[in-house]
């Protein structure tokens, strides 16, 4: 685990807030891409230059996808 990301028991918290959905199989866990979320976040750096470890910067598009239907809400209420 690197600085900034969720604890375990910060994504005990949040998994179950989390949509449900049938989709293609994951290439990174949703801890990992919401760790890449909130890195772009708190550094202000490009979608493309999220690191690595959060998976491929294309699937960030869930932050847009999330932002529409409410869970970003959810987590923070």
């Amino acid at each position: 685990m690197k600085r900034g990301d969720l604890t375990d028991a910060q994504w005990a918290r949040l998994e179950p807030l989390l949509p449900t959905g049938k989709r293609r199989p994951p290439t990174r866990t949703r801890r990992q891409l919401i760790n890449g979320i909130r890195w772009r976040t708190r550094t202000g750096a490009p979608w493309r230059d999220v690191a690595e470890r959060c998976g491929p910067w294309g699937r960030v598009d869930l932050f847009r996808r999330w932002q529409r239907d409410g869970t970003w809400k959810r987590f923070l209420a």
